[in-house]
């Protein structure tokens, strides 16, 4: 293997592709997010949180300072023109609550839009400035799934069919095939160990 320095560049693409929801204005507003992360993997009754990076000039970033709630929506790969779109146009200039039909859950002000496979409902727990960016970090408060969408009582990857984003070539992407089995595919080299 030849490796080559590029740069201070983050390399962890492809990312999950979401849809941001929240309330500004009195109505819901849309904004495409493949800077997600997940902060920790709670069990129990500890919560999860999760985080998004926005630039502070985003529409949505208004309404989620404003209410302290936020969805986060996973679309499908069927939904990928409606995906891009909320990404490249504006809330201040573009009226973007008709685009999807809402589904309203816990939160009062955390639009959730009923099409997308799985939809996850955040209170702001905390605000981050990182470099330009606001990185709102939520306490899961619901997370709700298409049943078609289930295996064994568990969101089934290839079902949902998400949309991954690759910032390093400014491309879409789709999910390939399973290669294994996490904390199983390393048990033939720890066996060798003994």
């Amino acid at each position: 293997m030849n490796r080559q320095a590029i740069g201070g560049k983050c390399a962890l693409y492809p990312s999950l592709t979401t849809i941001v929801g929240a309330e500004v204005d009195g109505r819901p507003n849309w904004m495409t997010i493949a800077h997600v992360g997940i902060m920790n993997h709670a069990m129990g009754e500890f919560p999860q949180y999760l985080s998004i990076g926005v630039h502070p000039s985003h529409h949505t970033s208004a309404g989620i300072r404003a209410h302290g709630e936020f969805s986060i929506n996973i679309p499908s790969r069927a939904m990928l023109a409606e995906t891009d779109y909320v990404g490249i146009v504006s809330g201040k200039n573009t009226d973007k609550s008709g685009i999807f039909p809402v589904q309203n859950g816990k939160l009062a002000h955390a639009p959730m839009i009923a099409d997308c496979p799985i939809s996850i409902e955040c209170r702001l727990a905390q605000t981050v400035m990182a470099g330009e960016h606001e990185i709102f970090i939520g306490e899961v408060a619901e997370t709700w799934i298409d049943e078609k969408c289930l295996t064994e009582g568990k969101p089934d990857l290839k079902k949902v069919d998400p949309i991954l984003f690759d910032f390093t070539r400014i491309l879409y992407w789709s999910l390939g095939e399973i290669i294994g089995k996490p904390w199983n595919a390393g048990k033939a080299l720890k066996n060798r160990e003994r």
